[in-house]
């Protein structure tokens, strides 16, 4: 359960992102693009190590 729970917050992090690129926001998306690829690299490594 808690890979679904990351996937569903990469998931969110991404579609707002794209959300409030297109609405103009792009230092807003800009972070929520940095945060989400953050966590999918947390979330890569601690499967590498497992």
């Amino acid at each position: 359960m808690k890979n679904l729970s990351k996937d569903i917050l990469m998931g969110v992090l991404f579609i707002t992102g794209i959300s409030s690129f297109i609405s103009g926001l792009f230092i807003f998306s800009s972070l929520l693009f940095a945060t989400a690829s953050m966590f999918s690299n947390l979330n890569s490594a601690t499967k590498a190590n497992s």
